[in-house]
């Protein structure tokens, strides 16, 4: 892999500059794609674009920019595009900036203005050749400064191609139909990447990297976009009544392992009112994953207080209710004498000491 520093004048980065939206954005006299399909949409509001022309006013240096090299000599932008756009938006005549002499646009420039805007030269590494492994290596390294790169905008780096921007249409536009269908179930940007990275990582059971490689040419991503209708309609026909913990739970994950059991949606809305209202369950988002596994860990269910615990050990004489031996209090763990599953609450009557080995064997029974 081959890498190194150029300087880009302004006058080379906008030359030949085209924005026609999904169609493509690039500069460079037509051999820099400024928006490839995993780069995110442009964020910058104006007064962060005006910031930009500022510093190249007063010649302030720009944080270093990253392209990424072709077979066919054309680039990427990697890292640098919100400043890309600003400079070209400029150039474009779509803001105005105040100058020594007033607010201008590029297009009231004096001539001499004109010379130091175009003049700039943008500090640009250039990454040519490698392998992938190599990339991702790279393209973590440098990702430590501004706007970082999410994980999953690294790997769309890395396996760009007509599946990549497909899935963008579907998983990572501004008001994407993945966000119109599920901006109640999932957390996150479409933007930052966060539902085409959920959705991958549900779909490939985790081998995210794995799976892109093996699609990375397919002409669309319907399989991945079928998939996301599939385990949210799963979702809305087993819990009709919509709860705001519903955001930050693992639905795909639920709906591998889970979706072809036999489930009734008001006997769910039932134990899920229950939960709810229970309050030794202190985490209310474990219930919707308690339901499929039974796992109460996922429940933080309301633990002893220290004082119960102390009054439990000195009721009991230090003896552990289960094997009769003595221990030390800091040898020692509580536990429920009826379990909460069985309706047993976290209260003093209901607490007993036990030594570690025994609280650790006697487990849920």
């Amino acid at each position: 892999m081959n890498i190194e520093l150029h300087k880009i004048k302004i006058a080379d980065l906008v030359d030949g500059f085209t924005d026609n939206d999904e169609q493509g954005v690039t500069g460079y006299g037509g051999r820099l794609n400024i928006r490839p399909p995993y780069q995110r949409e442009f964020v910058y509001n104006e007064e962060q674009q005006k910031a930009v022309i500022d510093s190249v006013f007063h010649g302030y240096p720009l944080n270093v920019m990253y392209w990424v090299g072709n077979d066919d000599g054309t680039f990427e932008v990697l890292d640098g595009q919100q400043r890309t756009l600003s400079l070209c938006n400029y150039f474009m005549g779509k803001f105005l900036v105040k100058t020594v002499d007033g607010l201008k646009y590029y297009g009231n420039l004096t001539a001499s203005q004109r010379s130091r805007f175009l003049d700039y030269e943008l500090m640009v590494y250039q990454c040519t050749g490698g392998t992938d492994e190599e990339r991702i290596a790279w393209f973590r390294t440098i990702n430590i400064a501004g706007e970082q790169l999410t994980d999953q905008e690294i790997l769309n780096a890395i396996y760009s191609g007509p599946w990549v921007t497909d899935a963008k249409r579907h998983f990572s536009k501004t008001g994407c139909a993945a966000y119109r269908l599920a901006n109640k179930y999932i957390k996150g940007e479409p933007i930052r990447q966060d539902y085409l990275a959920k959705t991958l990582r549900w779909i490939s059971r985790g081998q995210v990297e794995a799976y892109m490689a093996s699609h990375q040419n397919d002409p669309t991503a319907d399989r991945e976009w079928q998939y996301f209708q599939q385990v949210i309609q799963w979702v809305m026909m087993l819990f009709p009544t919509y709860r705001k913990e519903m955001k930050v739970v693992d639905w795909g994950k639920l709906y591998n392992e889970y979706h072809q059991g036999d489930y009734s949606s008001t006997e769910l809305e039932a134990w899920v009112a229950t939960l709810m209202a229970d309050e030794e369950v202190k985490k209310k988002a474990g219930i919707y994953p308690y339901l499929f596994t039974g796992q109460e860990s996922l429940l933080n269910l309301r633990a002893f207080s220290d004082s119960d615990k102390r009054t439990a050990y000195e009721r009991q004489q230090g003896i552990c209710a289960h094997c009769g031996e003595h221990f030390a209090y800091d040898q020692m763990e509580a536990d429920h004498i009826t379990p909460w599953h069985a309706g047993g609450r976290t209260t003093p009557d209901n607490c007993q000491m036990l030594c570690r080995h025994c609280n650790r064997i006697k487990g849920g029974r």
